[in-house]
């Protein structure tokens, strides 16, 4: 971006546990926490798994097997179990602690998508640029195609960035679901997660 003389207005990233989104925006945190700048990030996850659009922000296991150490994140409940849909690899219980606290502190914000959705900008994306996305950049890639559109609609124009972190070579059968029709869109009730959220340690 600096090579090209570019400023982001909206930085765009998939979000499963916060790896790949944390990689993608910490340059950008670090100068709107210097206060060097401001930009519009959004963490774009599973509605199927939907930690900070609907998880609590408490200590938690980070692993099914409650062997590793707490952390404070949002978070399902570690037995939390998702849907068997595809959802790419976004489908971590919780959110990393840094990611979470971000959220908790108004850095970014966080949006849930469904996956017959994600197909279909993932589909779309390919057909326009000719790359076939993988299926967890497509979230991010859903968001960006919404962002533009209301862009297109305001007259605005916008400089947004979003993650392509991968391509979709390996999640052909997926595509094929999609295609077929037999892809749906599972989302957790409240009470589902109610009851999942409650299993975390009391601390």
């Amino acid at each position: 971006l600096d090579k090209y003389g570019i400023k982001p207005d909206i930085i765009i990233g998939c979000a499963g546990g916060g790896s790949n989104l944390g990689g993608l925006i910490s340059p950008f945190v670090g100068q709107m926490l210097r206060g060097e700048a401001d930009y519009d990030i959004i963490a774009v996850e599973p509605a199927s798994c939907p930690s900070l659009t609907r998880g609590t922000y408490t200590y938690d296991f980070c692993d099914t097997g409650k062997v590793c150490p707490l952390a404070k994140m949002y978070t399902l409940g570690s037995g939390y179990i998702p849907a068997p849909n595809h959802a790419g690899g976004l489908r971590y219980h919780g959110m990393s602690s840094i990611v979470s606290q971000l959220y908790d502190d108004g850095l970014l914000t966080a949006r849930s998508v469904k996956q017959t959705d994600v197909f279909e900008a993932a589909e779309m994306f390919a057909r326009v640029e000719g790359i076939l996305p993988a299926p967890e950049s497509s979230h991010a890639i859903r968001v960006a195609i919404d962002e533009a559109l209301k862009c297109k609609e305001t007259g605005e124009a916008k400089n947004i960035v979003f993650g392509l972190t991968g391509t979709g070579y390996f999640d052909m059968v997926a595509y094929q679901q999609y295609n077929d029709g037999k892809m749906s869109d599972y989302v957790p009730t409240d009470e589902e997660i109610a009851a999942s959220v409650a299993k975390c340690p009391k601390v």
